[in-house]
C-alpha cells in the first residue's frame, strides 16, 4: 500500500479547511501549493529573442512551451518544511515586536502545514 503524495494531500486538505472555515490552514495551504507550483517553473533559455520581427518569432500551438520541472516527494517535503519554518521565524519576530496575535496566527499556519508532514 503506497502513501498518498504530500502535494495531493495538501490539495485535498484545502477544500476541507475552507469548509471548516479554518483561515490559518487555508492561508498556509494556498501559499504552500503556490510555492510548489513556482518551484516547478523553469526559466527560458537565452531570454527574449534578439529580433522581434514577426518572421523570426515561433508560431503554432505549443511553439514556446517548456516542460515544467518535476519535483520529487522529498523536494515537495522540503518546500512544505521551509514554508512552516518561515512562519515560525516570522512568529518569533512578531512576538519581539509586541504583536502576539499575529505570531499566534503564523504559528497556527505552521502547525497546519506540519500536520501533513
Amino acid at each position: 500500500m503506497t502513501q498518498t503524495p504530500l502535494r495531493q494531500r495538501l490539495r485535498e486538505a484545502l477544500p476541507a479547511a475552507m469548509k471548516a472555515r479554518d483561515r490559518p490552514a487555508v492561508t498556509a495551504l494556498r501559499a504552500t501549493l503556490a510555492a510548489i507550483d513556482n518551484a516547478e517553473a523553469v526559466t527560458t533559455e537565452g531570454g527574449p529573442p534578439e529580433s522581434l520581427a514577426i518572421e523570426t518569432l515561433p508560431v503554432g500551438v505549443g511553439a514556446t512551451e517548456v516542460a515544467r520541472r518535476v519535483l520529487t516527494e522529498e523536494d515537495v517535503r522540503r518546500i512544505v518544511r521551509a514554508e512552516a519554518d518561515d512562519r515560525e521565524r516570522a512568529a518569533t519576530e512578531y512576538v519581539e515586536l509586541g504583536r502576539p496575535e499575529r505570531a499566534e496566527q503564523l504559528r497556527a499556519e505552521a502547525g497546519a502545514l506540519l500536520a501533513h508532514l
